[in-house]
């Protein structure tokens, strides 16, 4: 077992393995827990306390995890004097699944993003963005229960690749430079320069997870979002090599949009999965249009990142909105806000996006029960009308509680 400066690894805990490409889950497994910044602190306080009563409830403790604190944002700062320290990647590496709080991204040099240095580090391309209404919570649509989808969102490249150079800079000026004289572009010399990589390795091995989650549940179909019609080479690929991977890959499972109107009259074949594409700006239009005809989106990852978060405005907004990012083997399951410092440490919070990616990870882990158990007391707490200040503002006649009050709600609704 690896020694370690500052994380305290519980003496109680297994650690997850791999076997024959499956993740081999304990009964007590070891998942390490990053806090978060801000509003990290009551939110995962709360996440905590639910996801344990309801392993307790569902297994009668047979099962229960054993929480290892890492550190990431201002408390590693405070522990190690850095943002991001190398025994916080080594601890998820060595544990495959992890829980996190939102975490704030130092002002001035050394990281763009603390989340996406994370998904960049430990090589977690999907980012997985579930989207369902909770009767009960409000919203800005009429019927918000048709918009049912999970979003996966490619984590690696992109712009979020983040090579770009500052205009008036050095390697700006020579990159256009180059640019306008050996390719023969036209690019104005006052201008920033950014570089968006689109590969077929991060394409298709995101794509491929996409189809196989469609598969596992049963899912009509897999839409390829992308802004093809304009850049072919990097968002036009991006939907011809998705394509590729289906054929290739699932091909007795799938049918294309095309093959289904050419060869089966539209009447769509029983047991299969439609693999259809769509322009990025018409998406935006469906999914308020006609949410119900689509429930697995691929996505580039700006594509994917505006979609999520407009997605999520129809049912209840980010704190209704969980998400993972998922490798070959590791997830790490996060709330999709930021820290909101203001409300730090007022328990006023909605802990909902963090309780709801910690019911992701428990599905991950197979723990089935006990995420059910979760999501169907989270709705009865809301359709009793006790809620948090942000849908406490969106309901009539709701109740308006803490933070850590609504988690005891939860629990009790159990």
């Amino acid at each position: 077992m690896a020694k370690y400066k500052h994380i305290v690894v519980p003496k109680e805990g297994q650690r997850i393995t791999v076997k024959n490409k499956k993740l081999q889950i304990p009964n007590r497994p070891i998942i390490p827990v990053i806090e978060g910044d801000g509003i990290g602190r009551d939110i995962m306080k709360a996440t905590r306390r639910v996801v344990d009563a309801a392993v307790e409830k569902a297994y009668k403790g047979k099962k229960k995890i054993a929480w290892m604190d890492v550190y990431a944002g201002e408390k590693a700062n405070e522990l190690y004097g850095e943002w991001m320290p190398q025994e916080t990647f080594d601890a998820i590496k060595s544990y495959y699944v992890a829980l996190k709080g939102p975490l704030t991204t130092p002002i001035g040099g050394g990281f763009r993003s603390l989340n996406v240095t994370l998904r960049q580090v430990l090589n977690l391309y999907a980012c997985v963005r579930p989207v369902h209404w909770f009767k009960g919570v409000g919203s800005p649509v009429v019927h918000p229960e048709r918009l049912n989808v999970i979003i996966y969102r490619e984590n690696t490249e992109d712009v979020y690749a983040g090579i770009e150079w500052k205009k008036g800079s050095k390697e700006g000026k020579k990159v256009i430079n180059w640019l306008n004289k050996s390719m023969k572009t036209n690019i104005r010399a006052d201008s920033g320069i950014g570089i968006k990589p689109i590969s077929v390795t991060g394409t298709k091995r995101l794509v491929r997870k996409a189809i196989q989650h469609a598969i596992e549940c049963k899912l009509p179909s897999v839409t390829l979002v992308h802004k093809g019609n304009i850049m072919k080479f990097t968002e036009g690929a991006f939907r011809d090599w998705g394509y590729q991977v289906a054929i290739k890959e699932f091909r007795n499972k799938i049918v294309t949009e095309d093959e289904l109107w050419d060869k089966y009259k539209g009447k769509m074949p029983k047991g299969k999965i439609l693999i259809k594409d769509r322009i990025a700006d018409s998406i935006f239009q469906q999914v308020l249009t006609r949410p119900g005809e689509y429930s697995v989106l691929a996505t580039p990852n700006l594509n994917g990142d505006y979609l999520s978060d407009a997605c999520a405005a129809q049912v209840g907004g980010l704190g209704m909105a969980p998400g993972a990012n998922i490798g070959d083997y590791i997830g790490l399951f996060e709330a999709t806000h930021g820290t909101a410092p203001k409300y730090a440490d007022k328990d006023v919070i909605n802990p909902g996006s963090l309780i709801l990616s910690a019911v992701m990870m428990l599905e991950y882990i197979k723990w089935g029960k006990a995420a059910q158990l979760i999501q169907k007391s989270l709705e009865k707490t809301i359709q009793k009308k006790t809620v948090t200040y942000d849908l406490h503002r969106q309901m009539k006649g709701a109740k308006k509680v803490g933070t850590s009050e609504y988690a005891t709600q939860i629990i009790k609704n159990m």
